[in-house]
């Protein structure tokens, strides 16, 4: 298939694809004319791609699983360098969550003031001036 026929099956646009080929992602293949062509593996790359994207991941980040998709591994991620990634990932995000936790624990702690600062007393007045 040519290059836009893979970008419509792929769900994204032939400028990406050539992104993707310039990054060395993407197998440049050509036909004796110079046209690009691609294969259901390649639409099976771009699935993989997108959903780790989906995930999180940035674009160099997904190399090892398209390395290992390119060796023969059916899913992409039982490799050695994608079982890597996946850990680094891991950490990351358990180090954003701990750090999403400690704001929500200050906001909490403020709201708990507010609201105590507000019993017993006057009922606020907000008004807007202009």
């Amino acid at each position: 298939m040519r290059i836009g026929e893979l970008a419509a099956r792929a769900g994204t646009t032939t400028r990406t694809l050539r992104y993707y080929e310039s990054r060395g992602l993407l197998p440049a293949r050509r036909t004796h004319n110079g046209y690009r062509t691609y294969d259901e593996d390649d639409v099976r790359l771009l699935e993989q791609i997108r959903t780790l994207q989906d995930f999180g991941f940035d674009l160099e980040e997904t190399r090892p699983f398209v390395e290992c998709l390119r060796s023969g591994h059916p899913e992409g991620d039982s490799c050695p360098a994608s079982l890597a990634v996946y850990r680094r990932k891991l950490t990351e995000l358990d180090a954003l969550i701990a750090e999403l936790s400690a704001v929500r624990d200050q906001v909490g702690a403020q709201l708990a003031r507010a609201e105590a600062a507000m019993e017993g007393g006057p009922e606020p007045r907000c008004e807007l001036t202009g």
